[in-house]
């Protein structure tokens, strides 16, 4: 299973899952490292124990702030390698995008529940327990209070939607998980 949360990271990236692909990736790309070292502690067991020290001065460096706690389904992508902040109470599905100087949190309580093939744009605060559906676009600089429906882009302060033309669209190379 770890092995698999890592090749849809690697896969949304690049669109193959191949060990060369995966080096260079490793190297050049901060989201994709964190992301990575993110799916190892995330994990649990000795591994996690191990990789907890790297994963925190990842955490540090780049200023990604995602628990190792935090529910994330397969096909993570971060864009620009942060920074970004997420609460641990967060629930992200399948093939999200997290841009830049995003922000997910809530001061009490649970925070967002994302769903699948969503777009975050750069600059985005989603705040509290709002329900973003599957296949939606949110623009940049948005500030999220209230639930974005399935299939909408919503963008503005405060996020409305402006129409069901081609959500998540920016949701590139889309993971599918086989059985």
């Amino acid at each position: 299973m770890l092995i698999e949360y890592i090749k849809s990271d690697l896969y949304r990236y690049v669109g193959n899952t191949n060990f060369k692909s995966f080096l260079k990736l490793y190297i050049a790309n901060r989201g994709f490292n964190f992301s990575f070292w993110l799916r190892i502690c995330s994990h649990g067991g000795v591994l996690s124990k191990f990789a907890y020290p790297i994963f925190w001065l990842k955490k540090r460096k780049y200023g990604i702030d995602i628990h190792k706690g935090t529910k994330i389904g397969y096909g993570l992508y971060i864009g620009h390698g942060g920074p970004l902040i997420v609460n641990p109470t967060t629930i992200i599905g399948n093939n999200v995008n997290l841009s830049q100087y995003t922000t997910i949190g809530a001061n009490f309580g649970k925070a967002a529940e994302i769903g699948d093939n969503v777009y975050i744009g750069p600059n985005v605060c989603l705040i509290g327990n709002v329900k973003i559906g599957s296949n939606t676009t949110i623009g940049a600089g948005s500030v999220v209070t209230k639930d974005i429906p399935e299939n909408a882009t919503a963008a503005g302060n405060y996020a409305k939607v402006l129409n069901f033309n081609n959500p998540g669209e920016y949701v590139n190379n889309r993971y599918v998980l086989t059985d």
